[in-house]
């Protein structure tokens, strides 16, 4: 029951820190990483269908012990969370900071996993839902320049 209690009580804390973003204001994020956008001919409409399709643009979102924020980034490769065996953390960064409002940490991550070889590849939301297909209804009315 204490358990219980402890989680329930991180959960909240968690869904206070959050942020559901907007689409464009995400995307005057991404504009604010040099380089991001039309990395590897990755559009805004990449990013922001990977995030919507990925968290629903949630920043709290957790869904499995190893996905972390509103980009879902793996904590074997990308992230700390101080309890994967032989976790990589290319990024640098604790992946409980990737829950947080603040999505500065989680798009210079972004910008590091895109270099990869894989580059977007590494999410199994973009591979389904967003490579190769129209992306413009992600990025309508916002200006993407």
């Amino acid at each position: 029951m204490a358990l219980q209690r402890i989680i329930v009580f991180t959960l909240l804390i968690m869904a206070v820190n959050g942020k559901i973003y907007e689409r464009c204001a995400f995307i005057e994020k991404l504009k604010e990483v040099p380089g991001l956008i039309g990395y590897k001919n990755y559009t805004a409409g990449d990013y922001v269908c990977l995030a919507s399709e990925g968290s629903g643009m949630d920043t709290s979102q957790h869904f499995s012990s190893t996905e972390y924020g509103m980009l879902q980034i793996n904590s074997f490769w990308w992230c700390d969370d101080k309890e994967t065996k032989g976790r990589k953390n290319l990024c640098g960064v604790l992946c409980e900071d990737l829950l947080d409002d603040d999505i500065t940490d989680d798009l210079l991550c972004l910008k590091r996993i895109v270099k990869d070889p894989k580059g977007l590849k590494a999410w199994i939301p973009w591979t389904e839902n967003c490579e190769g297909k129209d992306l413009s209804q992600y990025t309508k009315g916002c200006s993407c320049n």
